[in-house]
């Protein structure tokens, strides 16, 4: 047996969603959330929902708690400290506040570098630096591969390169992109890295310090927990940057600086839960296969969670293939990305279009049948232009995550292949 085999029913119980008829296949959007975490959520607000920082009891009990979260949280991304670590409501409004609180450093002509195949969010935080006197520069696609190619990038780096903007995965074509060489390469000019790691997050660990990234954002309701974000800020820098809150703050207030209003407390609580699952399910992993082995060794946390990164890799690596395969073997169809699932360079974010059909119809011919896909240009806005795609409804998107079932795979295939044909679907019937 695949060592890095996943218990799909260990996996699914913890998803109440997934106990219903409906299959999820648009994850990239938002994964599914943990009961786990929804009742981390419930038992905040309605044992410990008061104001911090006062001395009574409960709200010391509260701010132990957002300690502890903001704590665990770091753990996710692996911060050094939980000073590194910014709370928001979103990914796009944490790169809004830190291109904000960038700008003050820059001098007319400073170039920031932004990719055109990212989620606009960390695209027009950084175009907007231009009232600041900066110079946008953008890494553009490799024609060849229609990907992004580190070769492109030092064509664009100098002297006056203040900032590269990338993400860490494109939300449309899937790709991983490689992180560590991007870092480095700007590094060795004196720019910072600011990587949008939404797309990433769910799929594979994450290792702000392995990576060498200066700033790096995620959505944590992409990562099975609830409508958060978090923004990793490597200390230096973060200490050099402005203040985005109340005047009372000072460059040295971190996080707070970039934290104004606070986040919430019970969603920081409820997304702490989701490091449990992750420490759950690689000790079910590593279980296994400790029972085949005869040891009885009790794995660390940091160990459990890298097996369980492994184990959802390898099952998502098993669900690319089987969707992939039948793309391939279709003429009519292009795959916007790469066209074989090696879980290296890519995740289970999977986009194609047809020859003929709009995106969009296809997707509705979907709909009725009780499986979850979408279309459109998901926020790839600049991408989408490029490949001459908005006419066509953007790309058609199935985005697979670790609890998806290759059975799911199969029922997916079973409906697209007479729509692509142009022959009906007999509808199901209604459940009484």
């Amino acid at each position: 047996m695949d060592r890095a085999t996943l218990d799909l029913d260990f996996v699914r119980r913890r998803f109440p969603a997934l106990a219903g008829r409906q299959v999820f296949m648009d994850n990239a959007g938002g994964s599914l959330t943990l009961a786990s975490v929804a009742d981390r959520i419930h038992d905040y607000l309605l044992s410990s929902n008061v104001q911090l920082g006062a001395s009574y009891a409960v709200s010391a009990q509260a701010g132990a708690r957002y300690a502890e979260a903001r704590r665990r949280l770091g753990e996710l991304v692996n911060a050094p400290s939980p000073e590194e670590v910014v709370l928001g409501p979103s990914t796009t409004l944490l790169l809004r506040l830190l291109a904000q609180s960038f700008a003050p450093s820059l001098v007319p002509g400073d170039e920031v570098v932004v990719s055109r195949v990212d989620h606009e969010a960390n695209i027009g935080c950084w175009l907007a630096l231009e009232a600041a006197g900066a110079r946008i520069r953008f890494w553009e696609r490799d024609a060849r591969t229609g990907e992004l190619a580190l070769e492109g990038l030092e064509a664009l780096l100098g002297p006056r390169t203040r900032l590269v903007a990338v993400g860490h995965v494109s939300n449309i074509l899937g790709s991983i992109h490689p992180v560590r060489a991007i870092a480095d390469r700007a590094h060795a000019v004196g720019a910072l890295v600011c990587i949008d790691g939404v797309a990433h997050a769910p799929h594979r660990a994450v290792d702000v310090q392995a990576l060498g990234v200066d700033f790096y954002a995620l959505s944590l309701y992409k990562v099975y927990g609830p409508h958060m974000a978090m923004l990793f800020a490597r200390r230096e820098p973060f200490l050099r940057l402005g203040v985005a809150n109340h005047f009372f703050y000072g460059p040295a207030d971190i996080p707070g600086k970039l934290e104004p209003g606070n986040a919430s407390y019970e969603l920081a609580w409820g997304s702490a839960g989701v490091l449990d699952y992750l420490e759950d399910l690689g000790r079910q992993v590593l279980g296994a296969e400790s029972t085949r082995n005869g040891s009885d060794a009790a794995p660390s946390a940091r160990a459990s969670r890298e097996a369980a990164w492994q184990a959802i890799a390898a099952q998502e690596e098993r669900l690319a293939e089987r969707l992939l395969a039948f793309l391939r073997e279709r003429s009519d169809l292009t795959i916007v990305g790469r066209p074989e699932p090696d879980r290296a360079l890519r995740v289970p974010t999977i986009s194609f279009v047809h020859a003929r059909l709009p995106s969009s119809a296809i997707v509705e011919a979907v709909d009725p049948h009780g499986v979850g896909i979408r279309f459109g240009h998901f926020y790839a806005h600049r991408l989408i232009s490029d490949l001459g795609l908005h006419a066509r409804d953007g790309v058609v998107r199935v985005s697979l995550v670790h609890y998806n079932r290759l059975e799911e795979v199969d029922r997916l295939i079973e409906l697209l292949a007479p729509i692509l044909d142009g022959r009906s679907v007999a509808r199901p019937e209604t459940q009484p």
